[in-house]
Protein backbone atom coordinates (compact mmCIF):
# COMPACT_ATOMS: atom_id res chain seq x y z
CA UNK A 1 0.00 0.00 0.00
CA UNK A 2 1.71 3.43 -1.09
CA UNK A 3 2.03 5.75 1.59
CA UNK A 4 0.13 8.58 -0.35
CA UNK A 5 -0.03 9.74 -3.84
CA UNK A 6 1.33 13.29 -5.96
CA UNK A 7 -1.18 15.44 -7.72
CA UNK A 8 -2.22 18.62 -9.33
CA UNK A 9 -4.98 20.81 -7.71
CA UNK A 10 -7.65 22.01 -9.94
CA UNK A 11 -10.16 24.09 -7.88
CA UNK A 12 -12.74 24.43 -5.65
CA UNK A 13 -16.69 23.54 -5.83
CA UNK A 14 -18.82 22.08 -3.17
CA UNK A 15 -21.30 19.18 -3.07
CA UNK A 16 -23.98 17.96 -0.74
CA UNK A 17 -23.84 15.45 1.43
CA UNK A 18 -26.38 12.79 2.43
CA UNK A 19 -27.58 14.85 5.14
CA UNK A 20 -28.03 17.62 2.85
CA UNK A 21 -25.87 20.11 3.91
CA UNK A 22 -23.06 21.69 1.84
CA UNK A 23 -19.66 20.53 2.30
CA UNK A 24 -16.69 22.60 0.56
CA UNK A 25 -14.55 20.33 -1.16
CA UNK A 26 -10.75 20.87 -3.13
CA UNK A 27 -10.42 18.93 -6.88
CA UNK A 28 -7.23 17.32 -6.87
CA UNK A 29 -5.87 15.28 -9.95
CA UNK A 30 -4.72 12.54 -8.06
CA UNK A 31 -2.43 10.58 -10.24
CA UNK A 32 -0.78 8.21 -11.81
CA UNK A 33 1.88 7.55 -10.33
CA UNK A 34 4.61 5.11 -10.93
CA UNK A 35 7.21 4.31 -8.12
CA UNK A 36 10.81 5.76 -9.68
CA UNK A 37 13.17 4.56 -6.87
CA UNK A 38 13.15 2.32 -3.71
CA UNK A 39 14.68 3.13 -1.23
CA UNK A 40 15.97 0.42 1.65
CA UNK A 41 17.35 0.18 4.81
CA UNK A 42 20.23 -1.74 3.00
CA UNK A 43 21.11 0.18 0.23
CA UNK A 44 20.59 3.89 1.01
CA UNK A 45 19.68 3.45 5.88
CA UNK A 46 15.80 3.77 5.50
CA UNK A 47 12.46 2.79 4.08
CA UNK A 48 11.22 5.06 1.12
CA UNK A 49 9.75 5.60 -1.97
CA UNK A 50 10.37 7.79 -4.55
CA UNK A 51 7.04 8.74 -6.68
CA UNK A 52 7.14 10.28 -10.26
CA UNK A 53 3.58 11.82 -11.40
CA UNK A 54 3.08 11.17 -14.96
CA UNK A 55 2.14 13.48 -17.08
CA UNK A 56 3.08 15.10 -20.86
CA UNK A 57 6.49 16.61 -20.50
CA UNK A 58 8.59 18.35 -23.04
CA UNK A 59 11.97 16.30 -23.15
CA UNK A 60 13.39 19.39 -23.19
CA UNK A 61 12.18 20.34 -19.53
CA UNK A 62 14.00 17.08 -18.08
CA UNK A 63 17.82 17.15 -17.69
CA UNK A 64 20.35 14.49 -18.53
CA UNK A 65 21.12 13.24 -15.19
CA UNK A 66 17.18 13.60 -14.01
CA UNK A 67 16.27 11.89 -17.67
CA UNK A 68 18.95 8.66 -17.24
CA UNK A 69 17.35 8.46 -13.19
CA UNK A 70 13.92 8.25 -15.04
CA UNK A 71 15.09 5.40 -17.71
CA UNK A 72 16.28 3.10 -14.67
CA UNK A 73 12.54 3.03 -13.96
CA UNK A 74 10.98 2.72 -17.26
CA UNK A 75 9.16 5.88 -16.64
CA UNK A 76 9.34 8.92 -19.28
CA UNK A 77 6.94 12.13 -19.11
CA UNK A 78 7.71 13.17 -15.12
CA UNK A 79 9.15 16.13 -13.52
CA UNK A 80 7.36 16.08 -9.95
CA UNK A 81 9.07 13.65 -7.39
CA UNK A 82 8.52 13.08 -3.93
CA UNK A 83 10.19 10.98 -1.84
CA UNK A 84 7.43 9.32 1.17
CA UNK A 85 8.67 7.37 3.57
CA UNK A 86 7.44 3.34 4.11
CA UNK A 87 5.90 2.62 7.14
CA UNK A 88 5.09 -0.89 8.85
CA UNK A 89 3.51 -3.43 6.21
CA UNK A 90 4.51 -1.30 3.35
CA UNK A 91 7.46 -2.75 2.16
CA UNK A 92 5.37 -4.67 -0.85
CA UNK A 93 6.28 -1.61 -2.78
CA UNK A 94 9.05 -2.13 -5.63
CA UNK A 95 10.18 0.14 -8.67
CA UNK A 96 7.78 0.33 -11.02
CA UNK A 97 4.50 -0.04 -9.77
CA UNK A 98 1.37 2.11 -9.99
CA UNK A 99 -0.68 4.05 -7.58
CA UNK A 100 -3.60 5.24 -8.54
CA UNK A 101 -6.37 7.12 -6.95
CA UNK A 102 -8.77 3.67 -6.29
CA UNK A 103 -6.33 3.62 -3.55
CA UNK A 104 -7.79 5.28 -1.65
CA UNK A 105 -11.28 5.35 0.42
CA UNK A 106 -13.85 7.88 0.68
CA UNK A 107 -13.78 8.96 4.40
CA UNK A 108 -10.09 8.51 4.57
CA UNK A 109 -8.17 10.81 6.43
CA UNK A 110 -4.94 12.76 4.41
CA UNK A 111 -2.16 15.23 4.87
CA UNK A 112 -2.12 17.33 2.10
CA UNK A 113 1.58 19.37 1.61
CA UNK A 114 2.02 22.43 -1.24
CA UNK A 115 3.40 25.45 -1.85
CA UNK A 116 1.60 28.40 -0.81
CA UNK A 117 0.96 31.47 -2.95
CA UNK A 118 4.09 33.93 -3.45
CA UNK A 119 3.31 37.27 -1.86
CA UNK A 120 6.65 39.12 -2.76
CA UNK A 121 7.63 41.16 -0.15
CA UNK A 122 4.91 42.42 2.36
CA UNK A 123 5.32 44.72 5.61
CA UNK A 124 4.78 43.13 9.13
CA UNK A 125 1.12 44.03 9.20
CA UNK A 126 0.57 41.68 6.61
CA UNK A 127 3.05 39.26 6.66
CA UNK A 128 2.66 38.71 10.64
CA UNK A 129 -0.68 40.31 11.54
CA UNK A 130 1.05 43.35 13.02
CA UNK A 131 -2.32 46.06 14.00
CA UNK A 132 0.55 48.83 13.19
CA UNK A 133 0.13 52.28 14.87
CA UNK A 134 -2.52 55.76 14.37
CA UNK A 135 -2.05 56.56 10.74
CA UNK A 136 -2.83 60.36 10.77
CA UNK A 137 -2.37 63.55 12.62
CA UNK A 138 1.54 63.55 11.85
CA UNK A 139 2.11 59.96 13.13
CA UNK A 140 4.99 58.51 11.83
CA UNK A 141 4.46 54.90 12.91
CA UNK A 142 1.48 54.39 11.06
CA UNK A 143 2.66 50.85 9.58
CA UNK A 144 6.24 50.34 11.38
CA UNK A 145 6.89 47.46 13.40
CA UNK A 146 7.39 48.96 16.42
CA UNK A 147 10.81 48.28 18.63
CA UNK A 148 12.96 45.27 17.61
CA UNK A 149 15.72 45.72 19.96
CA UNK A 150 16.55 47.60 23.30
CA UNK A 151 19.82 50.06 22.14
CA UNK A 152 21.79 49.73 25.22
CA UNK A 153 21.30 45.95 26.19
CA UNK A 154 21.89 43.36 24.11
CA UNK A 155 22.09 46.00 21.75
CA UNK A 156 21.58 43.50 18.77
CA UNK A 157 18.22 42.20 17.15
CA UNK A 158 17.52 38.68 17.93
CA UNK A 159 17.39 36.05 15.53
CA UNK A 160 13.70 35.18 14.78
CA UNK A 161 12.35 38.43 14.93
CA UNK A 162 9.29 39.18 13.51
CA UNK A 163 9.74 41.51 10.65
CA UNK A 164 8.95 42.67 7.20
CA UNK A 165 10.04 40.22 4.45
CA UNK A 166 9.26 37.58 1.74
CA UNK A 167 6.06 36.62 2.68
CA UNK A 168 4.35 33.05 1.33
CA UNK A 169 6.23 30.51 -1.39
CA UNK A 170 6.76 27.91 1.91
CA UNK A 171 5.61 24.79 1.98
CA UNK A 172 2.51 23.92 3.61
CA UNK A 173 0.82 21.31 5.55
CA UNK A 174 -2.84 20.81 6.24
CA UNK A 175 -3.49 17.76 8.23
CA UNK A 176 -5.95 15.27 8.60
CA UNK A 177 -8.51 16.27 5.82
CA UNK A 178 -11.29 14.17 5.13
CA UNK A 179 -11.78 12.77 1.28
CA UNK A 180 -15.21 13.10 0.09
CA UNK A 181 -15.41 11.53 -3.18
CA UNK A 182 -13.10 9.57 -5.51
CA UNK A 183 -13.51 9.22 -9.31
CA UNK A 184 -11.58 6.43 -10.71
CA UNK A 185 -11.95 7.11 -14.09
CA UNK A 186 -10.92 10.49 -14.32
CA UNK A 187 -8.56 9.95 -11.34
CA UNK A 188 -9.64 12.99 -9.02
CA UNK A 189 -9.79 12.85 -5.37
CA UNK A 190 -12.41 15.21 -3.76
CA UNK A 191 -10.88 16.28 -0.31
CA UNK A 192 -12.64 18.48 2.24
CA UNK A 193 -11.55 21.97 3.11
CA UNK A 194 -9.14 24.40 1.39
CA UNK A 195 -5.06 22.76 0.79
CA UNK A 196 -2.46 25.40 -0.26
CA UNK A 197 -0.83 26.65 -3.45
CA UNK A 198 -2.40 27.92 -6.68
CA UNK A 199 -4.61 26.43 -8.92
CA UNK A 200 -2.68 23.73 -10.76
CA UNK A 201 0.02 23.42 -8.00
CA UNK A 202 1.65 20.40 -7.36
CA UNK A 203 0.32 18.71 -3.93
CA UNK A 204 1.29 15.39 -1.95
CA UNK A 205 -1.42 13.75 -0.20
CA UNK A 206 0.21 11.46 2.13
CA UNK A 207 -2.67 9.03 4.65
CA UNK A 208 -2.76 10.61 7.57
CA UNK A 209 -1.70 8.66 10.73
CA UNK A 210 -4.74 7.02 11.60
CA UNK A 211 -5.61 6.71 7.99
CA UNK A 212 -3.56 3.60 7.75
Amino acid sequence: MSPGILGKKIGMTQVFNAEGQVVPVTLVKAGPCVVVQRKTPATDGYNAVQLGLMEYVKPSRINKPETGHLKKASADGIRFLKELKLGPGNDDMKTGDRVLAEQFQVNQKVDVIGTSKGKGFTSVIKRHHFKGGPGGHGSMFGRAPGSIGASSFPSRVFPGMRMAGHSGDSQVTVRNLEIVGVDTEENMIMVKGAVPGPNGGYLVLRRAKSGY
